[in-house]
């Protein structure tokens, strides 16, 4: 299978941790096999790292927590920061978006890819990515 090359970083959602965990998740193989074959950068929100463990602990447990947490410290992943004026955009995204019952992390994943000007979003979450019009481009690129 060919290298995925990405020009661009990549926004990482906590559905794709969960499902990079759990070899039971029906998105696992798509996971796992697009990121056997990336090449880049994967940034993962701090917004997305409580929940991530959450789900992590709550049904596979603390094991696969800890496991998530080593690859964050070995720079497996870059952790983005969420400031004030991404919050704030997330906010906006909240109440323009409040019929589609988006909540904090996927706001703050778009705001964040907002921001640093990346269209390549790794999420499971087809229905909320799919609907937000980000302010940078047309839409985002959903992966896997």
């Amino acid at each position: 299978m060919a290298k995925t090359f990405a020009l661009t970083p990549v926004i990482v959602d906590s559905g794709i941790i969960y499902a990079l965990m759990d070899r039971s998740d029906v998105w696992h193989q798509r996971v796992a096999d697009y990121l056997r074959d990336f090449i880049g950068k994967l940034i993962v929100p701090i917004t997305v790292v409580p929940e991530a463990c959450y789900l992590l602990n709550t049904f596979l447990g603390p094991a696969a927590e800890r496991a998530f947490l080593t690859s964050l410290t070995k720079g497996e992943f870059a952790v983005e920061p969420c400031s004030p004026v991404d919050l704030s955009r997330c906010l906006t995204i909240l109440e323009h978006y409040a019929d589609a019952n988006l909540g904090l992390v996927d706001a703050s994943v778009m705001a964040i890819a907002e921001r640093l000007k990346i269209t390549k979003i790794l999420t499971c979450d087809r229905r909320h990515f799919s609907l937000f019009r980000p302010k940078h481009c047309t839409g985002f690129e959903l992966y896997p």
